[in-house]
């Protein structure tokens, strides 16, 4: 049955199964797809090629891409010389071995796909194998036994679908991100430092700000953000290991699949498609995953509200930096239609919900016990501030100063007992003047 169907005699429309896939109703793109989802079958035995997703992504950033040319890359540099000066000043975290780059949409899809790859195939593999399983289990008995030795082939057919749709996620991603760090997980490896020049320029249209100054507001704040994962050492795995962790706990909705699967329409694969995207085939989350979710947020609401703090701290020389944050803020709150559907792809919102509470947090820190032991702070998980420190940055600040912190009751008890250390006796009900509580 898939061998008529990729020989184009199944009875379904390529162009349907392309709008499926999530890909342009155009021949080469059909060409595409039909060429890969025939590579997958012949090599059902290696997995996810996700080899796809790279050449998607790829295709699909340079649609639209420009080139960099030499006074973009000369302006650029010196903003990243100045931002570099102004950090040392805001921060004690170790500098960056290697330059900056910048990248173009296409560039940065081929530095970034091995971090999607890796976070999107714990959902990948769930679908794929729940899929086969209701395969399995709806098929007549005279047939289970064939439908398990397809079994792997539709993984392999279902993954190549699935790393199509992730390769035109991140292409379209491509368009609206500004820098390695714009997503706030480390993203490109080895800790390194990048900005896409054309999604700048993009970015500070609009702005009654000077270009010179966004780009060097953005400049200090992608050095910030990769300098702090290369200074925190265990900062990166620690992030990878907790989303991915999550991912592997989706579980998918069997049931939805199977009322997909009987009123599936060959020449109608809108339904399938809408399923996908939206993620309705997605179960909602475990108590587990609600668990690491929290952590997750928490823990990306760290890593940005100390980005915000140092980033206003050393860019307070300029005139807009201010508008620019907003900016900035605003946009994150908001995200973008690739946003969207990366979250749909991957199971997971990277959204920082409690940045105020944290850089609130920061900046209590920095000013009870300074630059220096702030930043000390990133040497280990176990020294972070935790949720309960977002709520409430003073019993931090006063664990960090050896402080105890005093609420109204303790200086009640601490008032009466210097009375009677000095002979007094502690005032009673009623004695200051008001009448005592009737019985």
């Amino acid at each position: 049955m898939l061998r008529e169907l990729l020989s184009g005699s199944g009875g379904i429309d390529p162009s349907k199964l392309a709008g499926a896939a999530g890909l342009p109703n155009d021949p080469a793109s059909i060409a595409a797809l039909f060429s890969q989802l025939q590579q997958a079958m012949n090599h059902a035995d290696d997995g996810i090629d996700w080899s796809v997703a790279l050449k998607q992504g790829e295709q699909h950033a340079a649609n639209g891409q420009r080139q960099l040319d030499d006074a973009e890359r000369g302006r650029f540099d010196q903003a990243f010389q100045v931002a570099a000066l102004w950090l040392d000043e805001t921060v004690d975290v170790t500098a960056l071995p290697a330059p900056p780059e910048l990248l173009t949409r296409r560039a940065w899809v081929a530095a970034t796909m091995p971090v999607w790859t890796q976070l999107a195939e714990p959902v990948a593999l769930s679908i794929s194998d729940a899929l086969t399983r209701v395969m399995s289990e709806q098929a007549p008995e005279e047939m289970r036994q064939m439908v398990q030795g397809a079994s792997r082939m539709m993984r392999s057919i279902g993954g190549a679908l699935f790393a199509m749709q992730l390769g035109q996620v991140v292409g379209q991603l491509s368009a609206e991100v500004v820098s390695g760090g714009d997503i706030g997980i480390p993203i490109i490896e080895d800790g390194r430092a990048a900005v896409l020049p054309q999604n700048v320029a993009a970015f500070g249209d609009g702005l009654d700000v000077d270009s010179g100054e966004v780009e060097l507001y953005l400049a200090v704040r992608e050095l910030a953000h990769a300098r702090l994962f290369r200074h925190a050492k265990w900062l990166r795995l620690h992030f990878i290991t907790a989303i991915t962790s999550f991912a592997r706990g989706i579980d998918i909705d069997t049931g939805r699949l199977e009322e997909l699967a009987e009123s599936f329409d060959p020449s109608n694969t809108e339904a399938l498609r809408d399923a996908v995207v939206s993620g309705a085939l997605i179960r909602p989350k475990s108590e587990a995953q609600q668990a690491a979710l929290a952590r997750i947020e928490t823990m990306l609401a760290l890593v940005e509200g100390w980005v915000d703090v140092v980033t206003a701290e050393a860019t307070a020389r300029l005139p807009k930096s201010v508008a620019i944050a907003e900016t900035i803020r605003r946009r994150r709150a908001s995200g973008g239609p690739a946003e969207s559907a990366l979250a749909t792809l991957v199971g997971l919102e990277l959204r920082p919900r409690r940045l105020r509470e944290a850089a609130a947090m920061w900046r209590a820190v920095t000013d009870a016990v300074g630059v220096e032991q702030r930043d000390a702070m990133w040497s280990h998980p176990d020294l972070l501030p935790t949720a309960a420190d977002l709520d409430d940055p003073a019993v931090l600040v006063a664990r960090l100063t050896g402080a105890t912190p005093i609420d109204a009751e303790d200086a009640e008890f601490d008032e009466a007992l210097e009375q009677l250390l000095r002979g007094e006796t502690p005032a009673g009900p009623g004695e200051d003047g008001e009448e005592p509580p009737k019985a």
